[in-house]
């Protein structure tokens, strides 16, 4: 965790890219569930706590794991219109991959945070997480 008081800056630089990856994963998860959008912009005026924010996206995770779990079609397109107001339509694949590469992205930048706060961190790869899923793969 990034200490506020020593490092101010890096730490709303933070807590600003958790709430924009948050704020997408939502608007997505109303997209695929053809509810109205949650947010009108990606970015908030105000950026909720670290908490609040870290609770979002948990529930993000668990929406989204569920989801690919039942899901049928990735092929199957979704017709939306993006917080700028363009319309827009993607495969449940492309907007999967989406969510993964954007998350991805900003979890970089926010590295770089962690870095000019000296804060150590995990290695942010897929690989590593796979296995710490699932560590029978560490088996072969």
């Amino acid at each position: 965790m990034i200490d506020r008081d020593l490092f101010p800056d890096a730490y709303a630089f933070a807590l600003q890219q958790i709430n924009h990856i948050v704020i997408v994963e939502e608007l997505f998860i109303s997209r695929l569930g053809s509810s109205s959008a949650p947010h009108e912009s990606t970015n908030t005026a105000v950026i909720p706590n670290f908490e609040e924010l870290e609770g979002r996206l948990s529930e993000s995770a668990d929406w989204f794991e569920s989801y690919v779990d039942r899901m049928e079609n990735g092929s199957e397109k979704v017709a939306f219109v993006f917080a700028d107001g363009k319309r827009g339509m993607l495969s449940i694949d492309e907007i999967l991959f989406h969510i993964v590469n954007h998350s991805s992205y900003h979890r970089g930048n926010i590295a770089r945070a962690l870095d000019l706060a000296s804060v150590p961190h995990p290695i942010d790869g897929y690989g590593i997480y796979i296995h710490e899923k699932e560590p029978a793969r560490r088996k072969t």
